[in-house]
Formats: C-alpha cells, structure tokens, sequence
C-alpha cells in the first residue's frame, strides 16, 4: 500500500524547500535590523489558552485540531503563533512592567479549513510580537518591518489597509449600533450564523456571503464611535507611517479574525493574489497579557503566511536566488585536483554541485542546464596546466576564462 500526505497538506521537495529557506532567511535579516530575537513554542498547547482568547469565532468554534491525550487533557494544534508567544512570554518571565520584549517566530499553524492554494490545514507562518509599549511607534514599527520584509523578498503589488477598533466601550456601543443594523439582513443567514453574530457581531463584517456583504455596505463604522485616545493613536501612527515612507489606505470596514485585538488592525494585501489578496494580518492587543494570567500588558504583532507569500512572488514572477552558484563540468582525468578544487571553492562558501559518475560532457551540461545553477564552471587538462577554469554563464551563453583563485570571488558576485 502507498500513502499520500493527508488532504490540507504538503511535502516541500527539494527545488522548493531552497524557495522557503531563502525567505526565512529574508525574515530573519530583517528581525534583526529591529532587535526582535526568535522563540519556539509547543506544536501544541492546552485548548483553553485558544478558547478564552478567540471564543464565537470560527477559528475556535471550527477550525481548531482540538483531542484528548492520553492523560485526559484537552490539547489543540496551534492555529496562530500569538497566544502561544505571549503563554512562553509570561511563563519564562522574559519581561516585565515597563520593559520592552521584542519576539520573532516561524512556526507551523493548523486550521482544519476548505483546502485553497496558499491556504492548507498546516499552514506555515513567520511573525513578530512587540510587547510592552502602547506608543504609537510601536505599531508602526511593526507595520514598517511587515512591509520591509515584503520588498525585501522583491514585492512589487503591496498595500497595508489600517483600521482602527478603539477600546471596549467603544467597541461594545459599535457592536451594538452593528447588530441592531443588521438584523433584517440577519433573518435569512444559518441559525448558527445568526447565533455567532449575536455573540460577535464583528464578525458579520468577516462575511463573504453576497447578499449580506451587499445588505451592510451602509452599515456604521467604528471610527465614528472611537473615544479620543483611540482617534489620537491612530492619528499619530497614520502621521508616522507617513513619515516612514509606508503607503497605506484606510479600511473602515477592517477587523480580524480573532478576539482579542484592540486599537490598531491591519492587513497587507496583494494584487499577485488575485481576489483572496490577504498576505498577512496583525494589530495591537493590549488585553492579551492580562487574559492569559499576566499583568496588563500593551502589545502588538502580526502574523505572515509564508505559503501566501511564495503564492504571490510565483504569480509575480519575482526573481529569486538559484540554490547553487555553479555547476562543475570534469572534462580531465585527474579528478583529485577537480575535487580539490571543487573543495577549496567551498571552503570559501561557494555552492557547487557536480556529476560523481563523471559522464560525458554533454551530459553533464545537461545537468548544469537543469540544475538551476547560473554558471557552469569547466576543469579540464588544459585549465589545470593553465591554472584557471572555463566559466559559462548559462543564461547569457557567454563563457570566459578565468584564474583559479579569483573564480569563487566571481561566482559569489
């Protein structure tokens, strides 16, 4: 019997998986140019720590892969890298009042959820949590280092949407002005539809039914509810964005798909992406901490699908790094020194394949065309009495030669 990957998920196979290293190590370079530092949290984690943070919302009430151990006690593959964050932060001790944290991460996240490309049942995720500031700059920062990390990556097509959703009272007095609006609309969705909305009506906003999309497009927004503190954050990170050079639109109609966010949300979008243009999603939670048994604590983050992103440079056409810097052609029978060679070329970090079996020329051309290499690197009788190699660019059909010891400064150009 053979067996395949199950439904919602994939194998990352070599010609791809150098795709998801590069992009991770995009990630990291840019978390270290604002002093984030990395955590690992649990695959999975006790169930309640995802319930009291995200109850009535589909990730929770539908989404989640929730089962009982063995020792009875219900756990939950993680659906987001957040709350898990934010329980190590606290467990750890690794902040405290009036301290600032800075955390990254790239973790796998489970939603049991309709299989879409670029959206599958194990997802994968890179994100950051800053936590213990409720300055203005905090978010923007964060926004900032999204959209760094996109055009680091070679994005062309991005726009982040902000949204503000003030603080509890003014949240609670918009819920209330949203539901009485629409609950004539209301009357023909699915009773349990119905019945989350009652208990989230931010949620009818989430909704990709047409009608009720339709019936709500003269629905109040929020930002005619936020109390002053809320208009002047907000106000503050649009004047500062500005400054930082982050184009932006306002989306009134913006929420997230989790509870616990307060203040600023937003969401980066792209073009590349077609209708489904969400890359990634974040914002501020200034209540998180405190729900998960800590002091109140300010906070902001934002989570990156790393499939999502791959999705949209494909569709982009985006240039990406070949996994090697050449392939090494043996046309002498004095393979030692081909090896030697091909040795000190890593020694200075230079990624070279080359056929073991040492087949004919043409063959192994033919395996430089396929390997993706942008250069082929000939060792012949004659380079060897010359000290130098034969170096082919492979996209541009040029060839030089060129002396041994300046062939690795050369091939990492």
């Amino acid at each position: 019997m053979r067996f395949q990957a199950p439904r919602g998920t994939e194998d990352i196979l070599p010609g791809q998986s150098e795709r998801w290293v590069w992009l991770e190590a995009a990630f990291r370079r840019v978390c270290a140019l604002y002093n984030y530092r990395e955590i690992r949290t649990p695959t999975f984690e006790d169930t309640n720590l995802f319930v009291r943070l995200g109850e009535g919302t589909d990730v929770v009430s539908k989404e989640m892969y929730t089962f009982t151990d063995r020792g009875g006690r219900s756990v939950s593959l993680k659906p987001e890298g957040t709350a898990p964050a934010i329980r190590a932060y606290l467990e750890h001790s690794l902040g405290g009042p009036g301290q600032i944290t800075k955390l990254f991460y790239i973790t796998p996240a489970f939603r049991y959820d309709r299989p879409q490309k670029g959206r599958l049942r194990e997802s994968h995720q890179t994100g950051v949590e800053f936590i213990g500031s409720d300055s203005a700059d905090a978010d923007a920062e964060v926004i900032e280092l999204t959209a760094r990390f996109y055009k680091e990556l070679g994005m062309r097509s991005i726009t982040v949407n902000l949204n503000s959703l003030g603080e509890s009272e003014c949240r609670a007095r918009f819920r209330d002005a949203l539901l009485e609006f629409a609950r004539p609309a209301l009357v023909d969705m699915p009773t349990e539809f119905r019945e989350r909305s009652e208990r989230n009506p931010l949620r009818i906003l989430d909704s990709k039914d047409p009608a009720l999309q339709q019936a709500m497009l003269d629905a109040p927004v929020i930002g005619d509810f936020l109390e002053q503190e809320s208009k002047t954050h907000f106000e503050t990170l649009l004047e500062r964005l500005q400054t930082l050079g982050v184009a932006y639109e306002i989306e009134p109609r913006l929420v997230r798909g989790l509870d616990y966010y307060t203040k600023t949300v937003f969401e980066v979008q792209s073009e590349a992406l077609g209708a489904q243009s969400q890359l990634c999603g974040g914002g501020r939670y200034d209540g998180l901490v405190m729900e998960c048994g800590g002091p109140d604590t300010p906070a902001v983050g934002v989570g990156m699908g790393i499939e999502r992103a791959l999705v949209a440079l494909e569709n982009e056409r985006a240039e990406q790094p070949a996994s090697l810097n050449a392939f090494a052609v043996c046309v002498t029978e004095n393979r030692n020194e081909f090896a030697r060679i091909l040795s000190d070329l890593r020694d200075k970090g230079v990624r070279v394949e080359s056929d073991p079996d040492y087949r004919s020329a043409k063959s192994q051309f033919r395996q430089a065309d396929k390997s993706g290499a942008p250069f082929a690197i000939v060792i012949g009788d004659e380079e060897l009495t010359n000290g130098q190699a034969t170096m082919k660019n492979l996209r541009e059909s040029t060839e030089a030669k060129v002396a041994l010891d300046a062939l690795a400064d050369l091939l990492l150009e």
